[in-house]
């Protein structure tokens, strides 16, 4: 970024300085951007413009910032994957109980409706073959 200079007054005459730096020249930093200058050793000047070293630290630091919350995110989301999965596992366990369950009913009815069939077929298969005989007229 170009430094920034003082408008010009008149006929190239020089405005005074004034005693308030201009917001727009203010160096604002949030909370996290201060306490990681902190943790560099780094102190940045409360106004603009920055030297080249001074912007460097800066988008470093924000870099850093932007990379702490990014995995964070990305934690977050992560989180929210393996509760989801957890939730479809757990209902997938129940659901295989139920049906275990159901399966061994249908299994118990089903050797008992086979027995009763062999029972049937036994008392038919003991009878002595009946003789019958048919007349065509």
């Amino acid at each position: 970024a170009a430094p920034r200079r003082l408008p010009q007054q008149g006929a190239g005459h020089p405005q005074p300085v004034p005693t308030r730096i201009p917001v727009s020249w203010q160096l604002h930093l949030t909370e996290e951007e201060k306490r990681l200058l902190v943790q560099e050793g780094v102190t940045l000047p409360g106004t603009l413009p920055l030297t080249q070293t001074e912007e460097r630290i800066l988008k470093k630091v924000r870099r850093k910032i932007r990379n702490k919350q990014s995995a964070q995110n990305s934690r977050q989301r992560k989180k929210e994957y393996l509760d989801g999965l957890e939730s479809r596992a757990a209902a997938c366990s129940a659901q295989n109980q139920e049906l275990r369950k159901k399966v061994e009913e249908l299994e118990k009815r089903n050797g008992s409706l086979l027995r009763q069939l062999q029972a049937l077929i036994k008392q038919t298969s003991n009878k002595a073959a009946q003789t019958s005989t048919c007349v065509l007229v």
